[in-house]
């Protein structure tokens, strides 16, 4: 944001950023107790706990997003062969290339034909920017058939708390499954760095080598406890999350004339020119996500109706 309103010379506080898929309706955060800051981190505040009930899992491990999870697991294996989707967070592959494994990026369909020349793949699910939701049975039996031969089946559930039916949580703790989940999205509260590793206990013991102490903050600890225990508000957010996204999804196929996919946190269209459709709406200072390719827009939910309306108008200026 702040390189964008460089770039284009318009303050901060006057663009709308949907450039993200993280919830722009946050948990509303309460003043954090003053020792939150004069304490170091104790395994014993109660995180885990609560954690574990809204994952529905027994053995999870706190990490500082799951961007650290996804930096630490390819240290974890010696080189060897990897798939990761070829549309998707960029992420995974990066880090497994840059500790030299062999990476391969293949189609969901592709996966799934080729899973036997794999050692370790990747899913992301609900995928990003995509939305393609792969069914949790056919994850499974795809982690059966690694599990084998000691392969890894890791899915990337950042975006799973809307449809947490859908999660693999409460499948775990299974050897060789490793399930990310993210605090940032669906919650709003990508700032405090806050996710979750579901493994089995042996590997959560190798991950927390590798993170050393302390890798996650008092104040962080104590902000997702209150978050993930309260029901109320999730209940209450997915509710309005879906109604916001069934908008923009409208919106966005009345005036590109395609078909648009995403989860309830943000919409995708694969559209001709997205490179100057962006720019063009960079130049009103409403920033989107032009994907890496350049084939297409990802859009993350207005927070107000205002907004949606700025967008609208912003649109139709810009078709």
């Amino acid at each position: 944001m702040l390189r964008a309103a460089e770039k284009y010379s318009i303050p901060v506080e006057d663009w709308l950023d949907l450039s993200t898929g993280i919830n722009p309706n946050g948990w509303p955060v309460p003043a954090v107790p003053a020792e939150c800051w004069q304490r170091l981190p104790e395994q014993e505040d109660g995180l885990i706990e609560v954690a574990a009930n809204y994952y529905d899992c027994e053995s999870l491990l706190a990490v500082s997003g799951s961007q650290a999870a996804i930096q630490i697991l390819p240290k974890l294996r010696s080189p060897c062969r990897v798939a990761v989707p070829e549309i998707g967070y960029a992420e995974h592959r990066f880090a497994w290339e840059q500790n030299g494994h062999h990476v391969i990026p293949l189609s969901t369909k592709r996966i799934f034909e080729q899973f036997d020349e794999f050692d370790v793949i990747v899913i992301i699910n609900p995928n990003n920017p995509t939305g393609e939701m792969i069914d949790k049975d056919r994850l499974i039996d795809l982690h059966k058939k690694l599990a084998r031969k000691e392969g890894w089946l890791i899915v990337d559930e950042a975006f799973m708390d809307m449809t947490p039916d859908q999660s693999l949580t409460k499948s775990s703790p299974l050897q060789g499954l490793l399930v990310l989940r993210s605090v940032g999205k669906f919650f709003g509260l990508a700032g405090i760095r806050a996710g979750f590793v579901v493994t089995d206990q042996k590997m959560l013991n190798e991950i927390e080598n590798q993170l050393g102490p302390w890798s996650v903050t008092t104040a962080t600890r104590w902000i997702t406890k209150k978050a993930l225990a309260d029901h109320q508000w999730q209940d209450a957010m997915r509710q309005q999350l879906r109604e916001r996204s069934a908008r923009l999804n409208e919106l966005l196929e009345t005036k590109f004339e395609v078909r648009c996919s995403g989860t309830d946190l943000f919409q995708t269209c694969w559209i001709d020119q997205a490179a100057d459709l962006y720019e063009r709406l960079a130049q009103q200072g409403i920033l989107v996500r032009l994907l890496d390719q350049k084939e297409g827009l990802r859009l993350g939910l207005p927070s107000e109706v205002d907004a949606f309306d700025r967008l609208e108008k912003a649109l139709s200026y810009s078709l």
